[in-house]
């Protein structure tokens, strides 16, 4: 029991490590520093983990979530003129409300606009990458973009990173905080991206494959992408939308 005599929150789901690429992967170099050395620990949620930010509509501008106009100075961006939409749920499949969905992603031409990017590809003056917004009551979000380009990194001699979009995604409270990448379907360097080949599972990793939705886009104008995001759910049911546990 807390000190005010309310219950304890629910839990939230343990991850599956067999989903998840493991800490040290040989063929994602940079992996072999960045690794623990150690073996993992396992610690029972706290309150503070269970609980989160708050996120208020006075947050967000109208126009965060469209990196076409966001960073605009003299025109739109060059590039294929996407939409990039789907819903945030919870392991039960119930819609996350409310919570801040963000993106940052190269232009067309491959390239961050990041000081430390010095890939040839020029900056355009008309894009910033990076996009943020609130999902619905539903769980719902949408952004409007333009499709990212492939670029080298230093891997191997001859590596290339499949185009992808960057999402960070907060949920209800720190346990559900996600990021991660997502990538367009058919794009043919997936199958052979370092990165993406240290997830050990085939159907996680067509979990972050974005399938082309003809269905949003819109005739004349762009392509549309949809990526659902699931987060971790709780291990309690939800008593009148209160973390009270069942």
């Amino acid at each position: 029991m807390l000190r005010n005599d309310k219950p304890r929150p629910g839990e939230f789901f343990q991850r599956d490590r067999n989903l998840h690429p493991p800490q040290y992967t040989p063929i994602y170099k940079t992996s072999v520093a960045r690794s623990p050395r150690y073996a993992l620990l396992s610690l029972e949620n706290t309150i503070s983990e269970m609980t989160g930010p708050v996120f208020g509509h006075n947050d967000i501008d109208p126009i965060d979530n469209d990196l076409i106009k966001n960073y605009a100075k003299t025109g739109d961006p060059i590039g294929e003129r996407i939409i990039v939409h789907g819903r945030v749920l919870d392991e039960s499949g119930r819609g996350v409300p409310n919570t801040l969905v963000e993106i940052w992603q190269a232009n067309a031409g491959g390239r961050y606009r990041h000081k430390k990017d010095t890939y040839l590809a020029p900056i355009d003056p008309n894009f910033g990458g990076c996009g943020r917004t609130l999902t619905d009551e539903n769980g719902f979000y949408f952004f409007r973009t333009v499709k990212p380009g492939a670029y080298p990194w230093r891997n191997y001699v001859n590596s290339w990173r499949p185009a992808h979009i960057h999402v960070s995604v907060f949920g209800t409270s720190f346990v559900q905080r996600l990021i991660t990448q997502m990538y367009f379907e058919g794009d043919p360097l997936i199958k052979v991206c370092p990165i993406v080949n240290t997830i050990p599972d085939a159907q996680a990793i067509d979990q972050l494959i974005a399938p082309l939705d003809m269905n949003a886009a819109i005739p004349l104008d762009c392509l549309a992408y949809k990526f659902d995001i699931v987060l971790r759910g709780r291990r309690s049911t939800l008593f009148e939308n209160r973390l009270e546990g069942n």
